[in-house]
């Protein structure tokens, strides 16, 4: 990854109380994967989630893939 401290973003759609991830944009273009953590432990574990699988996820939930 990097060294530098890495900038989180949340999702616009966080201010429900709950269950939200962050991500941390700025690193995808030079390391090719996608930092995650869950923005109620920011200083837990983050996982580093190759780009291509993440956006397949992003768009996946987009289209309702994963509506039950």
């Amino acid at each position: 990854m990097t060294t530098e401290p890495l900038r989180w973003v949340k999702s616009s759609y966080s201010n429900n109380g709950g269950q939200c991830i962050e991500w941390a944009p700025s690193v995808v273009p030079t390391s090719g994967t996608v930092p995650v953590r869950d923005s109620k432990s920011p200083a837990g574990p983050v996982l580093s989630i190759p780009a291509a699988a993440f956006a397949g996820f992003v768009n996946g939930v987009k289209s309702g893939t994963f509506d039950s």
